[in-house]
């Protein structure tokens, strides 16, 4: 949008926002902002173009009003299981609730408007949906049902409450059958009762066939499996390129003892470190994969990174957000290999506080491209990797444990859960479920990953360079209300202040950690938090207590590190003015990209929940002991100790009482005996159902292991 539109479009909804007439005709805005009869076409399309976004809103009598003032919100619809929604509003206002029978044919990811109708106290405003301004897909994945008379699907997504009638005119259906797993284009979307309607594209075979089960969650996320041919193109001749001309600011650093630390199976190494002796310290050298020299602004891999936003890492594959020319090799920075990178060196004292910092765009070779296992085994004595990278990695650790002893000190939340791997065979099967230990060497890099990207975050900042930055915003108060009270029945109390302080949490999970009660706390805590996300507006990390922090360290697999390293480059390395991004332009793609993020993040769990149920299989009728780690009214979930997997003991089965649902103690109470099976409860329970395409796994209660301790 050109930049005088750009002003308008503030100006139109400054007057309308500010309008104390209500609604305002076009003629009417037109004239109180002065809009000269020549452009009176032109602003008549910049008003339906902000109505199409949701910025404003007409009404009957074809007038406009700015939505907040009309008890209107506006923003994307997320679905439970249940079919209700929550909608959190552009304006920044909180989330409004939806009704299942409200939601007026709105699905999942949709961006609607609603009409606040109450305002319930203590609890968040429920709207109505009225307009659906957005829709998220255009596509459904699920299994087919033929009957006589027509065909439909059921959509895997839970939250997709509606089944998709199949349209006879797609050529697709003629090959499919019933059972299958099929992706289907919707043609129409339904809404007032009626159903939605759509034509099979692809079909991917039954679920039980090898690979379908992930395929299936990959189309249902919209991920792109296969990269445009222009996009692949484009890469090979980027990388070959990129390679050949380096640029003129390029500082030769090969000579530097570098290598990278990666899981040991890892595909593309976008980070590396390296570290020596200076005068009043140490220089430790963040070396980050130089992306930005490869892909160009606003060409085609650029486009498709971004409408990607991430990497996608599922149990059996990887889909990447670059082509493999650049992700697998002309970015990687592989052991042996030059590699061009854009490099923080910062010099450290012993203490880890960071004296001072310089910024390079430099060519390195990876000297050895090492597990976080060897590396490990290093700082536990048990093997060399030769004297130099031995030094190197012990004198990483003492400064890693310097920082990380500052960050917790000011208060950074160090919330350690379970994590589990699921080992799969030839065919995709699940032959085993292992916990992943959480090592050093992993807060070895971590630490140095946080540090360089707060560095990065607070140059920017303190330079008014526009950049993405990772934001992590504090509980509600609503939220940290009900957490005080859930401490309360358990002895732990939070200081009373407005609003809660990284270091009360931290404290806390200080008071708990190595005591029975430890994974019950740690699990509140954990769904307390809001989530993080990218904004272009600093608004600090309540998790890390830090007070500007961004992502620069992976441009490989993030779409927001790629445009940091671009800000970086041109402002902090050529000393050239900032990019001049256009009005909600940053903001559009923070929205795009936190989007893209949260998909990838659900892709992954559903892909890891669906191995996780087929291994349960070969468990059927056998006994296993866990901990419950989710109550809800029709039941609450156990975490088995040996598989990390979860499992639903339904409501329904507790014959020994009537249970009712205590939300805020998270529990269910019997009604007579005042029993209670309660979050973090130890139990022992039998599985008796396995439903994989549900994702679904029934266990039976035996008995309580033992009691909560106090």
């Amino acid at each position: 949008m050109p930049r005088r539109s750009a002003d308008l479009e503030r100006r139109v909804i400054d007057a309308l926002t500010g309008s104390d007439r209500g609604p305002l005709k076009p003629k009417e805005l037109a004239r109180a902002l002065s809009v000269p009869a020549s452009e009176h076409r032109n602003f008549k399309r910049l008003l339906y173009a902000l109505e199409k976004a949701g910025k404003i809103y007409r009404v009957k009598g074809h007038r406009y009003g700015a939505p907040e003032s009309m008890d209107l919100a506006v923003g994307r619809v997320s679905l439970t299981r249940r079919g209700d929604g929550f909608v959190r509003a552009d304006s920044g206002a909180g989330e409004v609730f939806v009704p299942a029978r409200d939601l007026s044919g709105a699905m999942d990811g949709d961006r609607i408007v609603v009409r606040i109708e109450s305002r319930p106290r203590g609890r968040s405003p429920v709207g109505r949906a009225i307009k659906v301004l957005e829709r998220a897909r255009s596509s459904v994945v699920g299994t087919l049902h033929r009957d006589r008379q027509f065909s439909r699907v059921t959509p895997r997504d839970r939250r997709l409450t509606q089944d998709v009638m199949i349209s006879s005119a797609g050529s697709g259906s003629l090959d499919a059958e019933t059972g299958d797993i099929v992706v289907v284009d919707l043609v129409s979307l339904g809404g007032s009762g009626a159903a939605p309607v759509g034509e099979i594209r692809t079909v991917l075979g039954k679920l039980s066939d090898p690979g379908v089960d992930i395929l299936a969650i990959a189309h249902g996320y919209g991920l792109s499996l296969e990269f445009p041919q222009e996009v692949m193109e484009s890469a090979e001749a980027a990388a070959r390129d990129g390679l050949e001309e380096v640029g003129d600011h390029r500082v030769d650093r090969t000579d530097l003892l570098v290598f990278t630390v990666d899981p040991v199976d890892a595909k593309d190494h976008d980070d590396a470190l390296s570290v020596m002796k200076v005068d009043g310290g140490w220089e430790v050298g963040v070396h980050i994969a130089d992306v930005s020299h490869f892909v160009e602004e606003g060409g085609a891999i650029d486009i498709e990174a971004q409408a990607r936003g991430s990497s996608v890492y599922l149990v059996d594959r990887v889909i990447p957000m670059l082509p493999e020319q650049l992700s697998g090799d002309a970015c990687s920075l592989r052991e042996g290999s030059d590699r061009l990178a854009v490099s923080l060196c910062l010099t450290l004292d012993s203490s880890g506080a960071v004296l001072s910092r310089r910024y390079e765009q430099t060519r390195v070779r990876s000297r050895r491209r090492l597990a976080y296992e060897e590396v490990q085994d290093v700082l536990d004595g048990r093997r060399s990797l030769g004297v130099e990278i031995d030094e190197a990695v012990r004198s990483l650790d003492d400064l890693a444990r310097a920082i990380r002893a500052r960050r917790i000190e000011r208060g950074a939340l160090d919330l350690d859960l379970p994590e589990a791997r699921v080992l799969l065979d030839s065919e995709g099967s699940p032959v085993d479920i292992q916990r992943v230990e959480r090592l050093e060497s992993h807060r070895l890099i971590e630490d140095f990953m946080i540090l360089a990207n707060e560095v990065v975050a607070r140059d920017l900042e303190a330079k008014g360079i526009p950049g993405l930055y990772r934001v992590h915003e504090p509980p509600t108060r609503e939220k940290a209300e009900e957490l005080g009270e859930f401490l309360a029945r358990f002895g732990y109390r939070l200081p009373k202040r407005k609003a809660l302080k990284p270091t009360d949490v931290q404290q806390l999970l200080d008071a708990v950690r190595g005591r029975e009660d430890e994974s019950l706390i740690s699990t509140v805590v954990l769904r307390s938090l809001k989530r993080a996300r990218y904004d272009p507006e600093n608004l600090g990390h309540f998790g890390l207590a830090s007070s500007a922090y961004l992502h620069f360290t992976s441009p490989i697999r993030r779409y927001p590190d790629l445009l940091v390293h671009r800000a970086v480059v041109r402002c902090l390395v050529r000393k050239q003015p900032p990019r001049d991004w256009e009005p909600d332009e940053l903001r559009t793609v923070a929205e795009l990209t936190s989007d893209r993020e949260r998909s990838a993040d659900q892709a992954e769990r559903d892909s890891i929940a669906m191995k996780k149920v087929e291994f349960m299989e070969q468990h059927l009728g056998e006994e296993f002991e866990g901990r419950i780690s989710g109550v809800a009214a029709f039941g609450f979930f156990v975490t088995l100790d040996a598989f990390f997997v979860d499992g639903l003991v339904h409501v329904n089965s507790l014959r020994d009482d009537f249970y009712h649902f205590q939300d805020r103690s998270h529990a269910l109470v019997g009604d007579k005996s005042r029993r209670s099976h309660r979050l973090g409860d130890r139990v022992e329970v039998q599985v008796v159902r396995v439903d994989k395409e549900a994702r679904h796994v029934d266990f039976l209660l035996l008995r309580k292991l033992q009691k909560q301790k106090v």
